[in-house]
């Protein structure tokens, strides 16, 4: 790994909470394969942003805040862009960016259409791969919109390969490799190899590109690509003289050069007389219909060398270019290529190696390194100036006034410029804050510096805003995420070593600001029981509970459990930092376990718990007071077990001394009715003991597990179920006054379009709530040991540990992605191809959601994103050593303090 690692070192000087990126991370994979229909590139009066600008208009008009293309890289600022376009001959385009369907076209929302996978990377972009399947056949644009268009929820999708486009094998295998001799030193391999019966001819692209930074009222220059001697030169005032060598093609030829602008071809989109002469859309127009739309004096601002490669069936063929400075030596594309591509590869196999722990199979070690491919593969430039973005650009066509009051326009501070974890490429061009929390503590294991980078870049000003709020998502920052924040940042200190106190500082001083922003505003009467609409669990209910139909408030257990959570995590950063003489925090270690314990009364005394069924609902409460139970047997109801803590003895006397809310809530375990073997909250002999403290006590912990682990509820073969399969015999009904709603079981796709089609929380299984569970679940194993034993699954007769229990659920969850005893595996369902067909073995990707019943990926197709949080589950396996957020607490609370002001007054949870 020591070669890697000290590429990766250098990226890691967080100064003034801004990272100072090293040399390596000049070039880097930040080029999204999807820019069209984003709410950036929205200047619509109705914010249909998909319907603004389709994947119809990408081709021909300038993108504004970002570019995008296939395989894609550039600079960290991409300036300077390189990606893939490819014709197979009958296409009626070229293929130069991923195509998909829009919220409004696919009967399950908005979802991509196109077969690609990141097989490797390394932190550094010292490697990464990239690897498609592209039919040779005309690709079916107009069938996938019209056929997902008849279909309606109740029936599947309609996928790429339910169209016939692969019969037979008709297909192109291309595969793109790019391997850095030096920080500013690419080279790109496309290999391409024909998988069809019969002789075919692909047309191969490779097409490099200025994005348009000159066209928005601020007086910037325009660079200019020429073509040299079998080089397109580069030329711009950042970069300096640069060149894209171009090797030649199989046939020793040179292939052709083709250049023009980038430039909105604005007579085929607005009718308009002016028009450049060779627009953004010229090499497309040539290459499929000899149009003179290509700049005969070989200049421009978008440029391709344009291949055409002859393959016979099975046969693969190699090209390559090189982007470097320019003059650089003659043997640019041989020799020095191969030992390149080879050193490079050796590094990423000796990097994986040393991550895999010991046991793990050789499957398991290609699913965790496909999953931190993808999560690397998706750091994206994100630029978005939300008051820019409101008032427009000097010189362009006026925003129509209601966006003055619409999307986001109450975030005029928002001005982001950045490389950020995206969970996706293509569906989600844009971050998601709960999201990228779970991004960060896959990402810590091989890339801690950009993983803590993250976290407190969602913190920055520029995207925090000035009342504490931090931004959901793109498509609207008001809406509220989980607050996982510190949770996440804890976990990532945890897995960097335990030692970069300045980063854990950073983040504690505004989550503070973010914690109190959540007590003022989700807690609207003062009861300690939060609101915060659906907190990212799209569909989960009856009721959309962002907009509730009936006058009233909705009390949430799940909002209030992430609440007590949040209270537990910022006790903990703040003892941490006082411990370790960073920072005088022992009074806000006492706050937040004071807050916890404000919460877990209110939990106790309120009536969200519902004792007859042995589970926590949602509680309406009307305006007249009338209190209505939210009766579905969700996630919801589950979520108050994740925050439970372990307090050491030693600590117990510190809080004591106060006498205050948290010190009376350790008093009631302390009763004598408590200690009981086996059942109690306290373990360990007089001066050693360790007490367990949860906001769900130990009664009710038990009778929720016992819904939990039922194979007739939660419990599937591949995690916990977001519903309770219960309600797919038996949905559930809500009845206030004329309002009548209900929900059901659904494992797969929703049948309701509350939150966009494809958002559904309604009984597949989920990773980062089956993540969060595990956890919790493998602490109070920690804590009962062997003393307490559950019946796993519920009526089965068999009982485990609460441990064994924790690591079954992980081994479920990662067996999603693993090959079975037939030889499949469960993510891709039963799709023939993915099990049978050997070019589409061994290619993992990684959904957004699966099937409550039989594991298949579904929803977003690479959202390696949070269920990329399986390359953690695989690196944490039970004797890895690799630390934990419990291991970390319970070193730092055995630990005297480096630096202490005074004696700590309080103890954090050790888990």
């Amino acid at each position: 790994m020591g070669a890697e690692r000290d590429r990766v070192d250098t990226f890691g000087r967080l100064e003034d909470g801004l990272l100072q990126a090293g040399d390596w991370y000049h070039w880097g994979p930040y080029l999204s394969e999807r820019q069209w229909g984003t709410v950036r590139e929205d200047y619509s009066a109705d914010g249909e942003a998909w319907d603004h600008f389709p994947h119809e208009h990408a081709r021909s008009r300038t993108y504004r805040w970002g570019e995008d293309g296939m395989a894609g890289f550039s600079d960290i600022q991409q300036r300077l862009c390189l990606s893939l376009a490819l014709w197979n001959g009958v296409d009626p385009i070229l293929k130069e960016r991923m195509f998909g369907l829009t919220g409004n076209e696919g009967n399950h929302g908005e979802d991509v259409k196109e077969y690609w996978w990141f097989t490797d990377a390394l932190p550094s972009h010292a490697l990464n791969r990239w690897r498609y399947h592209y039919p040779q056949v005309a690709f079916p644009y107009d069938d996938l919109v019209a056929e997902n268009g008849r279909r309606d929820k109740h029936q599947p999708e309609y996928e790429l390969l339910d169209t016939g486009a692969f019969d037979e094998d008709r297909f192109w295998i291309v595969e793109v490799e790019y391997a850095k001799d030096a920080p500013d030193d690419v080279l790109m391999s496309v290999r391409v190899t024909n998988a069809g019966p019969d002789p075919a001819v692909l047309h191969v692209l490779p097409t490099v590109w200025f994005r348009n930074t000159w066209s928005w009222g601020d007086d910037e220059p325009v660079p200019q690509l020429r073509a040299g001697a079998g080089t397109i030169d580069i030329d711009h005032p950042v970069f300096g003289d640069l060149e894209l060598v171009v090797g030649p093609g199989p046939d020793g030829v040179a292939p052709p050069l083709l250049f023009c602008d980038n430039e909105t071809n604005a007579a085929r989109l607005f009718g308009a007389e002016a028009s450049p002469a060779y627009p953004k859309d010229g090499i497309n127009d040539h290459v499929l219909h000899g149009a003179p739309t290509v700049n005969p004096a070989g200049t421009g601002t978008k440029a391709s060398a344009w291949y055409q490669v002859e393959a016979a069936s099975g046969q693969t063929v190699e090209l390559r270019l090189r982007l470097r400075a320019r003059g650089g030596p003659p043997d640019a594309v041989g020799p020095s290529f191969d030992a390149v591509t080879a050193l490079r590869g050796a590094e990423a196999d000796e990097f994986y190696a040393e991550l895999t722990p010991a046991g793990s199979t050789a499957d398991e070690a290609l699913v965790m390194r496909q999953a931190f491919a993808g999560m690397l593969w998706s750091k994206q430039l994100y630029s978005y100036d939300v008051a820019r973005w409101l008032d427009g650009d000097p010189g362009q066509p006026v925003p129509p006034a209601s966006r003055k009051t619409g999307r986001n326009s109450r975030w005029r501070s928002f001005d982001a410029f950045d490389i950020m974890s995206m969970p996706d490429t293509w569906e989600y061009p844009w971050f998601a804050a709960w999201d990228l929390a779970f991004h960060c503590v896959a990402l810590a294991h091989v890339d801690p510096a950009f993983a803590k980078y993250q976290l407190i870049l969602i913190c920055r000003e520029w995207f925090q805003h000035p009342s504490g709020a931090l931004p959901a998502y793109e498509w609207s920052f008001d809406d509220l995420n989980p607050p996982v924040q510190a949770w996440a940042a804890l976990e990532v200190f945890a897995v960097d070593g335990a030692t970069d106190l300045d980063f854990l500082r950073r983040v504690f001083d505004k989550l503070l600001v973010n914690f109190t922003w959540w007590v003022n505003r989700e807690d609207a009467d003062g009861t300690n029981l939060f609101e915060g609409g659906f907190l990212g669990l799209d569909n989960i209910g009856p009721i959309d509970r962002d907009r509730l139909p009936v006058k009233g408030t909705l009390e949430q257990s799940d909002a209030t459990a992430w609440m007590a959570l949040y209270s537990l995590h910022m006790a903990t950063m703040a003892f941490v930092l006082h411990r370790k003489g960073k920072q005088p925090t022992q009074d806000l270690t006492i706050k937040f376990l004071e807050h916890y314990a404000l919460i877990k009364n209110a939990l106790d005394g309120k009536d969200l718990w519902d004792e007859t069924d042995g589970f926590f609902y949602d509680r309406i409460e009307l305006d007249d007071g009338e209190r209505i139970p939210v009766k579905v047997r969700s996630m919801v109801g589950v979520l108050p077990v994740l925050a439970g803590v372990v307090i050491d003895e030693p600590l117990i006397a510190e809080v004591g001394i106060l006498g205050k809310g948290f010190a009376r809530l350790l008093g009631d375990a302390l009763d004598p009715a408590n200690l009981a073997p086996g059942t109690g909250s306290v373990r360990g002999a007089p001066g050693e003991r360790r007490m367990l403290v949860g906001v769900v006590g130990v009664d009710r912990i038990e009778r929720l597990f016992a819904r939990l682990f039922d194979e007739g509820e939660f419990l599937s073969p591949y995690g916990l179920r977001a519903v309770s399969a219960a309600h797919r015999d038996h949905p559930y009904v809500l009845e206030i006054g004329e309002l009548t709603a209900s929900i059901d079981y659904e494992p797969a796709e929703s049948t309701t379009a509350m939150f966009g089609g494809n958002s559904n929380w309604r009984g597949p299984v989920w990773f980062p709530l089956n993540y969060l569970l595990a956890s919790s679940i493998k602490v109070y194993g920690t804590f009962f040991g062997d003393d307490v034993r559950i019946e796993f699954p519920t009526g089965s007769g068999v009982h485990k540990t609460l441990t064994e229990i924790a690591d079954d659920l992980r081994t479920r969850l990662i067996s999603l992605f693993t090959l079975d005893d037939h030889g499949r595996r469960p993510c891709y369902g039963f799709v023939q191809e993915f099990w049978h067909n050997p070019h589409w073995q061994g290619l993992v990707q990684f959904n957004e959601y699966f099937h409550g019943d039989n594991g298949a990926g579904l929803g977003a197709t690479h959202q390696t994103g949070w269920t990329g949080v399986v390359a953690d589950l695989i690196r944490r396996r039970p004797g890895s050593g690799v630390a934990s957020l419990s291991d970390l607490l319970h070193i730092t609370v055995a630990a005297p303090a480096d630096q202490q002001a005074e004696p700590t007054s309080a103890g954090p949870p050790t888990s």
